[in-house]
């Protein structure tokens, strides 16, 4: 795939985002406007509940150990580090 190809999808994307952030302050200054705020309280609450479902679902097991991370940044590859550890 080129590279204008790619850049063209990145933007795109970044484009979308921007439309639902802008979708989504206008609801919320509409809700506000106009005294919704039991509305307003139950799509906060689920959209928090949604975001503890994708972070609860997330597989951070596939992620560096700590041991990795800590040999990684101190410049020791993992292999001599764990060779040296008892």
């Amino acid at each position: 795939m080129s590279q204008r190809i790619r850049t063209a999808k990145i933007k795109k994307r970044r484009n979308i985002t921007y439309l639902w952030i802008l979708g989504l302050a206008v609801l919320v200054f509409l809700l506000i406007y106009f005294e919704r705020t039991e509305l307003l309280y139950i799509l906060a609450t689920l959209g928090v509940t949604v975001l503890l479902v994708i972070v609860a679902a997330a597989d951070l097991g596939q992620g560096e150990s700590p041991s990795d991370a800590q040999a990684s940044s101190s410049g020791i590859s993992s292999t001599s580090a764990k060779t040296t550890t008892k």
